[in-house]
């Protein structure tokens, strides 16, 4: 089986940056990050006018790795360029990191330009970073070495997270919130953790698959771009994937972005919800491992559906929680709900990633890979919006809930009709 095989120095090198940069998202976007913008960048602002900008942020950040990705991507195709844009946008993201410890307080602007800029650092170097997957590894290895990356992400993001809440805990802050110093130490933590596990994928990874260099390589990026559009007819498989993967990996991230606010409006305190996020974490480290071992003995696409399948009970869970009065059963309900989520969320985006790269040819794996990164970008953007809006009209932010249900229905069925690709 491929999981016996022994990992090579390029897989092992790829697999490490996931382990280095998984601690970004954890602590810069989901954990720590927001609340050092409230309390501290952000100070004096209402919190409903703090939220809002923290969210604009956000979605202008994916909006221009959006925006980029293609052309980006189209570009890094030619030989040597991949590595060439992988490093670029990994120390660009790493020099902005290390710009908010600078911060002071009230500099709410200075602070979300360098948010927003670590951020496209980050997803940028992300986007060659998976197109290096078909580089390093063979198609019959991409499920199980994706999924080691996605799986050693995890516990790569709690280790720095657990050392800068200790350093948190360990600080006493008099007004009751985050303590200043301590905080910005934990973003220098980050970066460097980042940077000190990226050396071996800066110094191992080698671009395989090219196209031969240009004298007009801009310009024949854009050629390319359009001809591929034209083309979308030749790449349906392709295309059909990237439509069922916009609807499922929305459902996927927006309960995964959206799941401690609904659990604070169904009246869960923030000490066991932060408790919860790390639980997630850790048990989503051998579940990713398990679907890339089970995508061997089944098909890739099947373990896909079987990660819709427990999202879609997860949602249907979700929306009856508030009917549960009882608190003892109104907690252990949420907690199932986290298992589930924790039980698919690594597994269904690693097998994602090795399937579309199964797909794709891999000459153009940069190019297409920027597609891949559009699609999730939207999808990013798309899916809290919609369980706000619905939220809002209704006035209960459950029915926000269910409408996410029919984000796995349609991605099913668009990806059930893909045919397997060739090992």
């Amino acid at each position: 089986m491929t999981n016996k095989l022994r990992i090579t120095r390029e897989e092992r090198s790829w697999i490490l940056y996931d382990v280095g940069n998984s601690a970004f998202v954890l602590v810069m976007v989901t954990a720590i990050m927001p609340l050092f913008f409230k309390e501290f960048a952000a100070a004096g602002q209402p919190d409903a006018v703090a939220t809002a900008n923290w969210g604009f942020a956000n979605s202008a950040a994916s909006l221009i790795l959006a925006l980029l990705a293609p052309v980006l991507g189209a570009l890094a195709d030619y030989r040597d360029r991949k590595k060439i844009f992988f490093t670029t946008f990994l120390f660009f993201g790493l020099l902005f990191t290390l710009g908010l410890p600078f911060i002071q307080q009230g500099q709410w602007v200075l602070c979300l330009l360098l948010f927003i800029g670590a951020r496209v650092g980050w997803a940028g170097a992300n986007i060659f970073y998976d197109a290096f997957l078909t580089d390093i590894t063979s198609p019959k290895r991409m499920d199980s070495i994706s999924a080691r990356g996605f799986a050693w992400g995890y516990i790569g993001s709690v280790l720095p997270f657990l050392a800068i809440i200790g350093l948190i805990l360990h600080a006493t802050d008099d007004t009751g919130g985050l303590p200043t110093q301590e905080t910005k130490i934990g973003f220098i933590i980050v970066a460097l953790w980042w940077l000190l596990l990226s050396v071996p994928a800066l110094k191992n990874l080698r671009q395989t698959h090219y196209l031969p260099p240009v004298a007009a390589a801009v310009s024949d990026s854009f050629r390319r771009l359009a001809r591929t559009f034209r083309q979308i007819r030749r790449h349906r498989q392709i295309f059909l994937f990237l439509s069922a993967y916009f609807f499922y990996i929305d459902g996927v991230g927006t309960i995964i972005s959206m799941s401690t606010a609904y659990g604070s409006d169904l009246g869960f305190g923030p000490t066991m919800l932060i408790v919860m996020l790390l639980f997630i974490q850790i048990v989503a480290f051998p579940f990713t491992l398990l679907y890339g071992r089970l995508a061997e003995y089944f098909s890739t696409k099947t373990m896909l559906l079987t990660g819709i399948s427990v999202y879609t009970l997860v949602t249907l869970l979700a929306f009856f929680l508030p009917d549960i009065h009882n608190l003892f059963w109104k907690t252990a309900t949420f907690w199932c709900i986290a298992f589930l989520v924790a039980s698919s969320m690594g597994g269904i985006q690693a097998l994602s990633r090795s399937y579309y790269g199964k797909l794709l040819p891999a000459k153009q794996s940069a190019e297409f890979f920027g597609f891949y990164n559009v699609f999730g970008k939207f999808a990013a953007i798309s899916g809290p919006f919609l369980m706000g809006l619905v939220g809002r009209l209704t006035g209960d932010t459950r029915w926000g809930v269910l409408c996410i249900l029919a984000l796995f229905v349609i991605g099913g069925l668009l990806l059930k009709q893909i045919e397997e690709p060739p090992e």
